[in-house]
């Protein structure tokens, strides 16, 4: 039993409830939590740090999310087996954003003719090879027309290969930032870019607004070393940094040498992409384009734009310590469908029936209670309090959609009462328009 441990809130800065669960996390890690343990009781360990209930109530949520405890009733909270905690899904969604299944898409048919093809083509075993880590130059090249199409001019020798968004991520905050460094960001952040902040011991400075005035109010009183950014239908909020917003956060960036980390998970379902941030400051710009969120998250591949070719190599020197190199089949895929056309068709469809289901958002919702954006998946919904949003998740987990509340989301204290709602996944749009029809029910 562990009903004694009780973490040190002075080692690690950053929100309390935050501090918590990276301190279970690692007590777990190093055994000073074991399988079985209890933790303290949620009142006794808010008594003994002298903080509030719902501080402790948060932590021990965002540390059961990360399958870390699990709760047995009125027994209290306990450590989850090692082997439970590898192996197992998390007892919940923790922030995935899956696109839509398209109805009468072509991605299966696509997927089984062009890999057959790959395979049946002279040299095919070289694919089954190990690949250099930064990715094959054919599929190097493919990154950078992509870069190109978007309005961000790129050389195949700037472009590495990476096992999807993720993996880009952590290696460029390898290959760019130390421990302590400060990341502006916004108020609500991607959990997977806030998970791997946390573990590389970074610094966030969340944003009221992700603008230039903003930004430069921060850089003024403290050394910013980069800038966090989902540019287009950001992930929870669905904000869109328009085109001179964009540039003008550029000017700040290069005023005060801040470098742009630029997750554009869904810039490409835009029916007219807006230029990244990256291409109005290049040379402070690390920019992430992925398949996960515009065709399928089994496509585990991602190409990322560098500032320059050396940049390129500490990169890719960074992704081959993680993951020694991109799926070669799967990236292979990537740089065919480019070549023959099925890359824009198959975003297409994702794009297309994104746009059906925010129509059936429209229709079930009252306008004007919730954001999105007219091509993305999610919706982020501002509800009354915390039992408003305890009812409303509740009810669209039965129909088979996912709500995530806004805390999960949360680069800082906050008090943002709020889902994010789900559109995508295996649900088809009946069971939607359900879904949503029971969600208007408990909207303010």
């Amino acid at each position: 039993m562990a009903d004694g441990w009780i973490p040190d809130l002075t080692r690690t800065r950053g929100a309390k409830y935050v501090v918590i669960a990276d301190a279970i996390a690692n007590a777990v890690e190093t055994g000073a939590l074991r399988s079985g343990d209890r933790l303290p009781p949620q009142r006794d360990l808010a008594a003994r740090l002298g903080i509030d209930l719902t501080t402790v109530t948060k932590a021990y949520e965002q540390a059961r999310s990360a399958g870390l405890i699990g709760a047995r009733g009125r027994a209290g909270s306990f450590v989850l087996p090692q082997d439970a905690i590898a192996a197992g899904p998390p007892p919940r969604d923790t922030g995935m954003n899956m696109p839509p299944e398209v109805e009468g898409g072509t991605l299966l048919a696509t997927w089984e003719r062009t890999a057959s093809a790959l395979l049946r083509a002279p040299g095919a075993g070289g694919r089954l090879h190990y690949a250099p880590a930064g990715g094959r130059e054919a599929d190097r090249a493919a990154g950078a027309e992509i870069f190109g199409r978007m309005g961000l001019a790129s050389e195949a020798g700037q472009v590495v290969v990476t096992a999807g968004a993720q993996s880009a991520l952590h290696a460029i905050i390898g290959a760019t930032l130390e421990r302590g460094d400060v990341v502006a960001c916004g108020t609500h952040v991607y959990p997977g870019f806030l998970a791997l902040a946390r573990r590389a011991g970074l610094r966030l400075a969340p944003l009221a607004c992700v603008e230039a005035d903003a930004l430069e109010a921060l850089c003024r009183t403290t050394t910013v070393a980069a800038l966090y950014v989902v540019p287009t239908n950001d992930n929870p909020t669905t904000v869109t940094i328009a085109a001179d917003d964009r540039a003008a956060l550029a000017r700040v960036t290069r005023r005060h040498g801040v470098r742009i980390i630029e997750d554009d998970a869904y810039g490409q379902l835009a029916e007219t992409p807006i230029a990244p941030l990256s291409s109005f400051a290049p040379e402070l710009g690390w920019y992430v384009a992925s398949l996960s969120k515009t065709i399928s998250p089994a496509l585990r591949v991602a190409h990322v734009r560098t500032p320059s070719v050396a940049d390129a190599l500490a990169l890719a020197a960074e992704v081959h310590d993680a993951n020694v190199m991109p799926p070669p089949l799967e990236a292979a895929l990537a740089t065919r469908w480019l070549e023959d056309g099925s890359y824009d068709r198959l975003i297409g469809e994702t794009r297309a029936e994104a746009a059906a289901r925010q129509a059936i958002a429209a229709e079930a919702l009252p306008a004007g209670r919730y954001a999105a954006h007219p091509c993305g998946y999610h919706l982020w919904v501002p509800l009354a309090d915390e039992r408003a949003m305890a009812k409303a998740a509740n009810a669209l987990r039965e129909a088979g959609m996912m709500a995530i509340p806004a805390t999960s989301f949360a680069a800082c204290d906050s008090n943002a009462r709020a889902l994010r709602v789900s559109l995508g996944g295996a649900i088809d749009r009946d069971g939607l328009r359900r879904g949503l029809t029971m969600l208007a029910k408990h909207l303010p």
